[in-house]
């Protein structure tokens, strides 16, 4: 898989970027006229009576921005002579205040215990405002980040979310950003899938991703994939591609996440995630008779994490591995099959209902130890950067 790089040459995008922008980070200013914030409330875009792109774009494009990041010691004055590079992505408005929601590379270099912020960020409207911005925070946990702008003189509109789990596949979406630096690009696709797996900026992965086919390409990271009602159900982030280019397989980190992090950044400026120390394999019902197991579904655990959360609480990993289907399986691990009473059914569910909790939460899991079911009670620690060795 490859992450959308946001990196790219600022002189490339200088005429994008920053049209009208004069002095080494200057907001521009000097005037005593009173500036005044203006939001508009966007409602009623698409739903029953179809899926309308233009309207969608004429109500929602104002919304969405252009965030460029300056890493290194180059000045602006440097970057815009072609002296140095940026980072360049999209991100959007998500209320009056002046917060932005963007991805986590856009505003930052490096991955696991070595990202470092962007040095300076500007954010520029579909109107040509370009302002200063400040990094609220980041979550490369699951890519999000999060950046303030001075609200005053900017006419905001900020963009709504809808939740995850009403995303249907094949529904119509949009997305709009700023590919290879060009501002307030639309492109259309559908909601090829759910519950996909991608990359984040740590060892760890990010669960319950939306594929889109819709065009996504670099410069789109940080920007809304949107449904027909014009709402928010994925931060667009990756794609997959031999070439770098878009080949209509592109992954957006899903609204529900994308909530859950942006809440955190705000409270405290970062995310922080439960940690339960187990690497499993999804176990099915041809896998189950193979190993004998008296249940067809759940996670089989391959291994448990020295000193972690599971193995203070008794959970058993495998030991032989043994090959099925083209897949190598350790067997003689327990089954997990509910958390807190949630079943255990699809590929990532079991990572997916451990992200639900904080640090310090105790939970009972159902499992199976050969045609034993017990009922265990973990508690869970803080996720790592890094995943520590069994």
């Amino acid at each position: 898989m490859r992450r959308i790089t946001a990196l790219i040459i600022l002189a490339l995008v200088a005429a994008t970027a920053f049209g009208g922008c004069g002095g080494d980070g200057d907001d521009g200013g000097g005037s005593s006229t009173v500036e005044r914030t203006r939001v508009q409330v966007v409602e009623g875009l698409g739903g029953k009576n179809g899926f309308h792109p233009t309207a969608i774009y004429d109500r929602l494009s104002p919304g969405v921005v252009t965030v460029t990041s300056l890493f290194g010691k180059q000045t602006l004055r440097q970057i815009l002579g072609g002296e140095g590079s940026a980072g360049q992505g999209s991100g959007f408005v998500l209320n009056g205040d002046g917060y932005i929601a963007t991805n986590a590379h856009v505003v930052t270099d490096g991955t696991g215990d070595k990202v470092t912020e962007a040095r300076e960020v500007f954010v520029q409207f579909e109107d040509g405002n370009q302002v200063k911005g400040e990094i609220v925070g980041y979550d490369p946990n699951a890519d999000v980040g999060v950046v303030k702008v001075d609200p005053k003189g900017l006419e905001l509109v900020p963009l709504s979310f809808a939740r995850t789990r009403d995303v249907r596949v094949g529904e119509p979406v949009a997305a709009i950003g700023s590919p290879f630096g060009e501002q307030g690009s639309l492109s259309i696709g559908v909601v090829s899938a759910k519950n996909r797996t991608i990359e984040a900026l740590t060892d760890f992965s990010i669960s319950d991703a939306i594929q889109t086919d819709a065009a996504i390409n670099r410069g789109n990271s940080g920007g809304p994939l949107l449904d027909s009602h014009g709402r928010v159900i994925g931060i667009n982030s990756q794609i997959r591609s031999s070439g770098g280019g878009s080949v209509g397989v592109g992954f957006a980190v899903s609204g529900d996440i994308v909530r859950r992090s942006i809440r955190q950044i705000r409270t405290s400026g970062k995310a922080s995630y439960a940690y339960i120390g187990i690497s499993s394999q999804r176990l099915y019902p041809q896998l189950a008779r193979k190993l004998g197991v008296p249940v067809d579904q759940g996670a089989l655990v391959a291994e448990v994490v020295k000193n972690g959360p599971a193995a203070k609480a008794g959970i058993k990993g495998g030991g032989k591995e043994v090959r099925f289907q083209a897949t190598l399986v350790r067997t003689g691990g327990d089954v997990v099959t509910k958390v807190n009473g949630h079943a255990v059914t699809r590929d990532n569910d079991f990572g997916e209902l451990i992200t639900r909790f904080q640090p310090g939460d105790r939970i009972a899991l159902e499992l199976y130890r050969g045609d034993e079911r017990r009922t265990t009670t973990v508690t869970l620690g803080e996720r790592p950067d890094r995943v520590p060795k069994s």
